[in-house]
Parts: C-alpha cells; sequence; structure tokens
C-alpha cells in the first residue's frame, strides 16, 4: 500500500488517535498490535469474507457502527461505490477518517447512532451490523429501523453470543400452560447485563444463537448462511409479518 503519509506520521497520528480498537494495517504500521483478541477484526474477517461478494462494484454499503473503519475499508476495496460508516463515538470516527485518508480510500464517516438510520433518506445493497447489538439497550427495535429503512438486499448480521450454540425448532403457538420449552438451552433467550459484562458497561443484551436467529426473522429478514458462529448472512424481505407492530405509521400502513 502506496500513503503519502510518512512512517513517523502515521505512528505519530496512532498514538494522537488511540486507544485503538480495530487492529488496522496503516502503513505497515498496527493500530492495535497487543490486541486482547489477537489480530482483531481481521482475524474475524478471514472467518466469514467469503461469504460476500468479491466485487462489490456498483453496490452501496452502509457499515453500522463502524469503530474505526475496518470493515468499510474491505468494502471499498472490494470496489464498492458508496461506503458509509456511522458510529457514535467521535474519536472511533477520527480514528476511520485518518484510516481512510493513510489507504487513499473515498468513504464517508457520519456520527450517527442506529436508531436514527431513518434520517439518511437512503438505502443500501450491503448493510453491515458487526458487533453492536449488544450494545444496545433497544436491540429489536433496532433491528425493526435498519429493516424499515435503509436494507434492500443483503444485512450481514455478527453477534456476541452466549449460551447454547443450538437453535432448534420453534413451534408457531406454545400453550400457556405448556412452561417446558423455556427450559430448553436452544430455545431462544436474550441475557441481560444489569451492571458490566467484560468491565464494559455497554454491554446491554447478549443472545444465544436461537434468539439471535428469532430476531433477525421477527425484524423481516430470512437467514441464507450461518459462516461462522455468531455470523448470519441475511436477506431482506419486503413485506414482513410484523412490519408495522412498532411503526403504526410504516411502510404498509394505509
Amino acid at each position: 500500500m502506496t500513503t503519502a503519509f510518512s512512517p513517523d506520521e502515521i505512528r505519530r497520528e496512532i498514538t494522537r488517535l488511540g486507544p485503538w480498537f480495530h487492529n488496522l494495517d496503516l502503513g505497515g504500521i498496527s493500530t492495535a498490535p497487543d490486541h486482547f483478541l489477537g489480530d482483531f477484526p481481521s482475524i474475524k474477517w478471514r472467518t466469514f469474507c467469503n461469504a460476500i461478494a468479491p466485487d462489490l462494484s456498483g453496490k452501496s454499503v452502509l457499515d453500522i457502527g463502524c469503530n474505526a473503519g475496518f470493515y468499510s475499508l474491505e468494502m471499498k476495496r472490494r470496489g464498492a461505490t458508496r461506503v458509509l460508516g456511522i458510529d457514535c463515538d467521535d474519536s472511533y470516527l477520527d480514528q476511520a477518517r485518518f484510516a481512510a485518508k493513510v489507504t487513499e480510500l473515498d468513504i464517508e464517516f457520519r456520527k450517527m447512532s442506529v436508531y436514527d438510520v431513518g434520517a439518511l433518506g437512503e438505502v443500501f445493497d450491503v448493510v453491515l451490523f458487526l458487533g453492536v447489538l449488544y450494545h444496545l439497550r433497544h436491540p429489536l427495535l433496532a433491528l425493526d429501523l435498519i429493516h424499515e429503512h435503509v436494507a434492500r438486499d443483503l444485512l450481514v448480521f455478527q453477534t456476541m453470543q452466549r449460551g447454547s450454540p443450538a437453535a432448534g425448532e420453534l413451534a408457531e403457538n406454545y400453550d400457556f400452560w405448556d412452561v417446558e420449552p423455556f427450559a430448553r438451552p436452544d430455545y431462544p433467550k436474550l441475557h441481560f447485563i444489569e451492571h458490566r459484562y467484560a468491565n464494559d458497561p455497554t454491554n446491554w443484551w447478549i443472545p444465544n444463537r436461537a434468539c439471535a436467529e428469532a430476531m433477525l426473522r421477527s425484524a423481516g429478514f430470512v437467514i441464507v448462511s450461518h459462516p461462522e458462529i455468531e455470523v448470519h448472512i441475511c436477506r431482506y424481505v419486503a413485506d414482513c409479518p410484523t412490519d408495522g407492530a412498532v411503526y403504526p405509521a410504516g411502510r404498509n400502513a394505509t
């Protein structure tokens, strides 16, 4: 990779903008070489990168909770025409903008919450929603808003999971007196963190696999592949059975 920045300039700016959660390679210099998860998120990306088309020419991409922009950079490298990364944290956005400058990739970054995606007024061919759900106090609302306002084809979803990795068959209805399903390890469960998890006060809800998949279906997405234990590749469904449950004046209202 060629860059207009000298190695000393890159090192100084990496230090100034730190600490970094994304370990990026900027001109041969790592932003978080001692990351507790290893070479993250590259190590994660390699487990599901083949599930996304290698050529995104002509496609638009929205990276929700972009952090320092690792996935935004990868989408642009695959030829996406438009890449927009959004995050609520100014420090992450500063890191992402610097990374885009160093790599000379044309990516837009905005300060915005997932709850505000309706204000974008546009839809995207690919929506990345990676490592965000468990940081939200209102996770299903976020998925509903993504479906309602910005997703129109592919949703790439990842969340930390705890509990059983199994996803059992679910009945359409259960009798009021039938309490047995709730004790099953593979029944959808969303674990609430009242205080902290991993010393992070923003970890609020952690689903098991069955819950993550059920939430995606409920929000109007069809799961087409499961390339990695925490990753689901989904397709947007235009007429979601629950569409309008939260938004009476939504797309299907008359």
